[in-house]
């Protein structure tokens, strides 16, 4: 090989060498971000079930699990505190997931669940199926023979394809998406407000409650379809790794790279919207999880996107821990949906400020 060869090559290699050893730092990060993430979930899970007016020792629980305790002990760990903290760790690993995967399809951070209106849908169609079937659906209640996690889905994927249809022009604009979301969340939020106020003061009081976004009513019931819901969307989620970093590139240039966009989309969409409507079906609707949660994700890793484990993992520890300090902690027992609300509208502030501030400056 000449001089002159070698002067051209060697430079190739040594920056070949410096991004192979970026790329490992930062799978590296993201690996010890997604680790430390699980840990503290574990502790919020904990705390959770230490959380309430009955107080428990550490060793009360682990004697609990394991078939002891006394029938006291029991029906406070097994049938009232266990299934609330499960509940929540897979409600808020849903809408983590379901934050990530809209947030990058739309290349926004603002593109969630909340603001494209899908959040609105579901709650709808769960309010109608509380109104409409005439009970309350912590006892079961119907509507047209569907059960309210059905119902909660199939509003979800109506405004999804309402939205998604009335923002394509040629491709998806993020922005245009954002928007007729907010005008689709503001219909949905009236048209839900005229089914609370033709209703009986019984149903409109437990749609009211829900609404809310809570804990306080789920059971071993309430698990059962967001964990089997979970466990089948989060691996076709997960398999759409690859082309979620594609699809950042833009239509153009990912289609030149082979990514089927519309079929990648409507993959991304309805992942989405099922993670999102089984979520809220059994909490009700609990505000700006999939906003924050995506967003601190990526922050705590440093990557270009939003992970999705360790976004479903942030937010599974949002809402966990958020319901366990307003049992454990606030005075009274004030609804997670509130709580996560207090935290993530500041937050959505200073990012809009951020933005703005960008904006200018560029």
């Amino acid at each position: 090989m000449s001089e002159r060869t070698q002067m051209v090559t060697r430079p190739a290699r040594v920056i070949g060498a410096e991004r192979g050893v970026g790329r490992r730092r930062k799978r590296t990060r993201l690996h010890a971000v997604t680790v430390a993430c699980l840990g503290a979930c574990i502790a919020a899970a904990l705390w959770g079930v230490l959380a309430g007016s009955s107080s428990l020792t550490v060793g009360d629980v682990v004697r609990t699990l394991a078939g002891g305790g006394t029938r006291a002990q029991q029906l406070v760990v097994l049938d009232l505190r266990l299934p609330r903290v499960l509940v929540g760790l897979l409600v808020g690993a849903s809408l983590g997931m379901a934050g990530a995967l809209t947030q990058t399809f739309a290349r926004n951070p603002l593109a969630t669940p909340d603001i494209l209106g899908v959040t609105s849908g579901a709650a709808f169609g769960g309010v109608a199926a509380i109104v409409l079937a005439g009970g309350s659906y912590v006892v079961g209640s119907t509507l047209l023979g569907l059960g309210l996690p059905v119902v909660a889905a199939l509003g979800g994927l109506a405004t999804a394809t309402v939205v998604y249809g009335l923002s394509w022009r040629g491709g998806i604009d993020g922005y245009r998406l954002i928007l007729i979301g907010i005008g689709a969340t503001a219909t949905l939020g009236g048209l839900t407000s005229y089914l609370l106020a033709r209703a009986q003061i019984t149903d409109a009081a437990a749609a009211s409650q829900w609404l809310v976004g809570s804990l306080s009513s789920v059971s071993w019931s309430s698990v059962r379809p967001v964990l089997v819901v979970l466990v089948v969307i989060a691996p076709v989620a997960l398999a759409q790794s690859r082309h979620l970093e594609l699809s950042r590139l833009g239509d153009e240039m990912s289609s030149g790279l082979g990514l089927n966009v519309q079929q990648h989309r409507l993959i991304v969409i309805v992942c989405a919207v099922l993670l999102t409507s089984v979520a809220v079906s059994a909490s009700g609707p609990i505000d700006f999880v999939a906003f924050v949660a995506p967003q601190v994700a990526r922050r705590l890793a440093r990557t270009g996107r939003p992970p999705l484990i360790a976004s479903a993992l942030v937010g599974a520890l949002i809402v966990t821990g958020g319901d366990a300090l307003s049992r454990g902690v606030l005075p009274g027992e004030v609804p997670v949906g509130i709580v996560t609300t207090a935290v993530g509208a500041p937050y959505l502030i200073w990012l809009l400020t951020r933005r703005k501030e960008r904006e200018a400056s560029s």
